[in-house]
């Protein structure tokens, strides 16, 4: 099926019936909403309503979060793979009714959530400022004492070390130093004057750079901290009391997901009516849905309301959005095609063209039997279990699909776990078994996967070059399709026998039809690449450069595909260095004990180090080798108004209702 074909719909019903209309579309998920543009019908703005929503929604995922941080829900990796929670369409409505309850809950979570963090800065303020009394702690007076009827005081600090006697010695008659506290950074003094010696000792500390102390309350150091400890007891014991009022209100968890899951959507559904166009009775819809769900949507909801809908084919001038669908063996890959681009209007669908190829090539590069029946058990375990989204179904199928590529490609090579059935054989049983391989070892005979390698590559690539031929032809370019794609065919296929013959020993036979092929390929193509030209200097000189380009171009591809021997040769001789680690004990206890740990621990490594080497070349490989012989992309996603929801989603209807 490759890529849907997309019908323009233009819907007019009743203006009472807009906003039930918009909630059907959006279960459905099946119309993308083109905003109206036409100058007769009216907008409607919603900016208000929808900002109203948003921070309703806001405030719901801030309680959230805060429920999440401080009683953490307890959760098993099984709950990573259950998807969203099922609710029935009567089961929304009543919960939607407690919204008000919710939101109460949420404004009072949040509200703990703030004294929590008020009191964090107030006890935080507070235990500076007794860390900094510390040092004033042998003061018996107040921090702001002036002096008595008589005298006058001074309590500051030196931003150096200094002496009692030694200040002394500087300030006038009738002073006395007492140092409080010190250290080589400052000295804490209180200093004691006549009344008529105050000025004078005033003016003497100021030049020694004498900074007072500021304190506005009138209790002395001991009872100021015994005073802030107390608050910061205080403090914490609220605080305490506030994450235990958040962790009673986290029973509100799961009306609290309904919740942004509800707003969400309101808030969806009104930006949707935001693109419709008005008349004071009725309203129009215009977008694009897949040809498939026409005529069910046209009877679902000419049923159901007074309304006309008109389904028209776009023009070639219309933003028309790509929706991909494929057969269960391709479509797991779709999102490796979605990675790179979607299809342009003159593009195929290059999914189901790559599917067979990126599962044999992933197999290839992992190529270890037991990896693949690991990832083959998971994964069949995961998608029969769990109710999976369909974007982490997809995901899982596709490692299924490569996974069982790896059995079969270990298989043939004969590594399971790497050489861990004749390691066994050999340091428990005193027996030799051989080579499991059900073709041949690509440690013992490397040159024979490279050739394979490179076999699979051509294959790879002329299958890129089959659909461009293709593609060409449907336009009505018959001449150009053969002209491009012969002469492709005819120099690589040339090639293959010559190049091979530089590794092993090839039949006469093949070695002269391939120079044959060969020599026609570059006839062909020197002589028709440069056809667009208007002279005969260009048509030659355009053809010469055609040919530098394929033999420079396809060489540089071909050799990409020695990354299946690398990766395949890096599995398996891993997998048996790590089997030799865990046989070095002599006593065959401690080599079993060993083994099992090894095994297991790097068996799990290599696994996850060449299970992402795999994916990720085998991507390179389609974007770089096949895409570039015919794909261009640069569609835009069909993206329809939908239940886009994180934790809920709606049971599914019978549509006939």
């Amino acid at each position: 099926m490759a890529k849907l074909k997309m019908k323009k719909i233009e819907l007019i019903a009743m203006l009472t019936d807009s906003k039930k209309i918009i909630e059907l579309l959006q279960r459905r998920g099946v119309v993308e909403i083109s905003r109206n543009d036409d100058e007769e019908l009216e907008n409607t703005n919603v900016t208000a309503v929808v900002g109203e929503f948003d921070k309703f929604r806001n405030t719901a995922v801030q309680a959230l979060d805060i429920i999440d941080n401080y009683a953490p829900e307890k959760a098993s990796i099984t709950d990573m793979f259950s998807g969203k929670t099922e609710v029935e369409k009567h089961e929304f409505g009543r919960e939607a009714m407690q919204m008000e309850k919710v939101m109460s809950a949420a404004n009072e979570i949040i509200k703990n959530q703030r004294l929590i963090t008020d009191s964090a800065n107030s006890i935080s303020q507070l235990e500076i400022k007794c860390d900094m009394l510390q040092r004033w702690l042998p003061l018996d007076v107040p921090l702001n004492f002036k002096g008595t009827a008589t005298t006058s005081a001074y309590i500051g600090t030196l931003p150096y070390q200094i002496t009692a006697e030694s200040l002394e010695d500087q300030l006038p008659d009738n002073c006395s130093v007492e140092v409080v506290s010190g250290s080589k950074e400052q000295t804490n003094l209180f200093i004691l004057c006549s009344k008529s010696s105050y000025d004078e000792a005033g003016d003497v500390l100021r030049r020694l750079a004498f900074v007072s102390a500021s304190e506005p309350e009138s209790h002395t150091p001991l009872e100021l901290i015994s005073m802030y400890e107390q608050e910061i007891s205080d403090l914490e014991k609220g605080t305490d009391e506030a994450k235990e009022n958040i962790e009673k209100l986290a029973e509100n968890r799961k009306e609290l997901r309904f919740v942004i899951d509800y707003l969400q959507m309101r808030k969806e559904k009104y930006d949707a009516l935001s693109g419709l166009g008005f008349t004071e009775s009725t309203f129009v819809l215009t977008g694009y849905i897949p040809e498939k769900y026409c005529e069910q949507l046209r009877k679902e909801i000419e049923a159901k309301y007074t309304a006309s809908i008109t389904f028209t084919d776009p023009t070639d001038d219309d933003d028309v959005p790509v929706l991909l669908e494929n057969s269960s063996f391709s479509s797991p890959v779709e999102g490796i095609t979605k990675m790179y681009a979607l299809p342009g209007k003159g593009d195929v669908d290059p999914t189901p063209v790559m599917s067979f190829f990126y599962y044999l090539f992933f197999g290839m590069m992992l190529s270890d039997a037991g990896y693949g029946l690991l990832m083959l058990i998971g994964t069949t375990i995961a998608l029969k279990k769990f109710k999976l989204e369909t974007s982490m179904r997809k995901t899982l199928t596709m490692f299924r699909n490569c996974g069982i590529s790896t059995i079969f490609w270990g298989a043939l090579f004969g590594s399971w776990f790497g050489d861990i059935a004749q390691v066994v054989a050999r340091n428990f049983f005193d027996k030799e078994i051989g080579s499991l391989a059900l073709w041949f070892e690509p440690l013992t005979d490397p040159v024979k996967l490279l050739l394979v390698s490179f076999g699979l590559g051509i294959l790879h690539l002329l299958l890129g070059v089959a659909v461009s031929f293709k593609m060409t032809w449907d336009t009505g370019k018959k001449l150009d399709a053969i002209f491009d794609a012969l002469p492709i065919y005819l120099i690589v296929i040339g090639v293959a026998p010559i190049g091979a013959g530089m590794f092993i020993s090839v039949p006469s036979a093949l070695t002269n039809a391939g120079l044959y092929m060969l020599i026609a390929g570059v006839v062909i193509l020197v002589l028709t690449a440069g056809r667009t030209s208007k002279s005969v200097f260009g048509k030659f000189f355009g053809g010469l450069y055609a040919l530098y380009n394929t033999a420079t171009g396809y060489l540089g591809d071909i050799l990409s595909y020695s990354r299946l021997l690398a990766l395949g040769l890096a599995t398996g001789s891993i997998a048996s260095v790590i089997n030799l680690i865990g046989t070095m004990p002599e006593n065959k206890v401690f080599k079993l004990i060993l083994l099992i740990i090894v095994f297991v621990v790097g068996h799990t490594a290599n696994l996850a180090i060449n299970l992402l080497g795999a994916y990720v070349h085998t991507d390179r490989l389609q974007f770089v080798e096949l895409f570039s012989k015919f794909y261009t992309g640069g569609g835009r996603e069909f993206t329809p108004l939908t239940v886009n929801t994180k934790y809920i989603k709606f049971k599914e209807e019978n549509t006939n209702d």
